[in-house]
């Protein structure tokens, strides 16, 4: 064979073999940015979902903070109205006050809550003793604390 004839099997080859080594390099490439494709979106997803639980977390938190302000309003509205039931000093705006607060914890708590709420304003209201009425915003207690405790 001639110089010539060497010199094209050889630039074929170096040809067919840059083609072929080519072609394997863009697999090999588009796979590695498919994979990186798929990193990115599982941290994307990862973020994402992190930064719900966060949300979610201050949401409950503050629904809770709410609840327990409700709570504490309720059980100051109903220690007058126990006061006043026990020394028959109390004012004009007692009642409404209560009433309100009731209405507040059936808004914002959970039945057993509520239900434990209308029990108290029931006994003020029925003027039961004073141990009827402590066991009653006892009740309220607890069912509160479960409630905020969860």
């Amino acid at each position: 064979m001639s110089d010539w004839g060497v010199a094209l099997i050889a630039a074929g080859s170096a040809i067919a073999g840059s083609v072929v080594t080519g072609w394997y390099g863009r697999s090999a490439g588009i796979r590695q940015a498919e994979a990186a494709r798929h990193s990115g979106d599982r941290q994307a997803d990862a973020l994402l979902s992190s930064v719900r639980m966060t949300l979610g977390a201050d949401e409950q938190r503050a629904a809770r903070e709410a609840r327990r302000t409700t709570y504490a309003e309720f059980l100051a509205a109903a220690e007058s109205g126990i006061v006043a039931a026990r020394t028959g000093l109390g004012t004009a705006d007692d009642e409404p006050r209560l009433y309100r607060a009731s209405s507040a914890v059936a808004l914002e708590g959970p039945p057993a809550v509520a239900e434990a709420a209308v029990a108290v304003v029931d006994a003020l209201r029925r003027h039961d003793t004073q141990d009827d009425l402590r066991r009653a915003k006892d009740a309220f207690i607890a069912a509160a604390r479960e409630d905020l405790n969860g």
